[in-house]
């Protein structure tokens, strides 16, 4: 009967492995986030800091550390040179995300987050990062398209020498490796992605109202503005961030609402990498749409209650998705 039991549990276990993606990402900027907390920020005075920790930072990087901690099949790309590119090596070794270096020339960069205890400010210096050549960020495209299937999201800025349609040449060659491609970014790169074969792309309110040059004060707007900009793309879902007010996911049959529990912040700091991760981390599973927004929303509010750029911990996540409402929206506007 034990032996039984045995063979029908490792069966169930084995169903669920088969339907677990890897999962790829990609940071063209990636950064050792350097935090601490001081007692006041003064203009001209030295700041005596407090707390201090260094982390492995940058946008995929970041999706890499959250898809890991929620037990995901995960590797970081990177570019990567340097003492500080050797750092944050060791930084993602420490946390247990495998990752595949491109060795470039540049020195890789710092960011620097400081708490003023006084006002309760967050203060956030965000350096250039290496000028990469050429041969160093196509090399960096060849790393993606050598993984193979799955799942591949490149979140975050470009460096200085990497052009504006890199993202739309990731898309690309994430779909020759019959991978998924997803992306998290800003500005012209943003503008130049939505011509290219994305599965998802995840904006906030600002990103969005900046593609289609409207305020978007409310849910109908949102949603309109997301249907507009999948009507003219090949972008197959949009998960719009929303904040505080929680999260909508707008595909082409459909739409859903996501809201989040108030909860006190201490640091909104990698939110939005949080809340990607764990959507990555669901749709590996093949977790329908409605499900992977909750988890989402979980992890983007399970973040704001770490301190510093520390990402969401899974045990908050488990506890916080009980307590995330979904609902599919009806009506919606064409």
């Amino acid at each position: 009967m034990r032996s039984l039991i045995l063979r029908k549990a490792l069966s169930v276990w084995a169903r669920q492995c088969l339907k677990l993606m890897k999962v790829v990402t990609l940071t063209m900027n990636p950064a050792v986030d350097v935090s601490a907390v001081a007692e006041a920020v003064i203009p001209t005075e030295k700041v005596r800091c407090h707390g201090s920790r260094r982390d492995p930072g940058g946008g995929g990087i970041n999706v890499a550390r959250v898809v890991g901690r929620l037990g995901g099949d995960v590797t970081a790309i990177y570019p990567a040179g340097g003492l500080t590119g050797r750092a944050l090596s060791r930084l993602l070794e420490r946390e247990h995300v495998k990752g595949e270096v491109i060795e470039i020339e540049g020195e890789t960069r710092e960011d620097i987050t400081i708490l003023d205890r006084q006002s309760g400010r967050q203060y956030r210096f965000i350096l250039p990062g290496p000028d990469l050549s050429v041969r160093e960020w196509k090399a960096c495209l060849a790393a993606v398209e050598r993984m193979g299937p799955g799942l591949a999201c490149a979140s975050g800025s470009l460096p200085p020498g990497v052009p504006n349609d890199f993202y739309a040449r990731f898309a690309e060659t994430a779909r020759r490796a019959g991978q998924k491609a997803f992306l998290d970014t800003a500005g012209e790169a943003l503008k130049e992605a939505t011509k290219a074969p994305f599965h998802l792309i995840k904006p906030n309110l600002r990103e969005l109202s900046s593609l289609v040059d409207d305020d978007l004060s409310n849910e109908r707007a949102q949603i309109a503005a997301c249907r507009d900009v999948l009507s003219r793309s090949r972008i197959e879902a949009i998960a719009l961030s929303l904040g505080a007010q929680g999260a909508l996911l707008v595909t082409r049959q459909s739409a859903f609402r996501a809201y989040c529990p108030a909860v006190q912040p201490a640091s909104t700091v990698g939110a939005g990498d949080s809340f990607m991760g764990a959507m990555i981390w669901a749709l590996a599973r093949e977790l329908p749409w409605s499900e992977a927004l909750r988890v989402a929303t979980a992890a983007g509010t399970a973040a704001v209650l770490t301190e510093g750029t520390e990402l969401c911990h899974p045990d908050d996540v488990r506890r916080l998705k009980q307590q995330i409402s979904v609902s599919e929206i009806e009506n919606i506007p064409a």
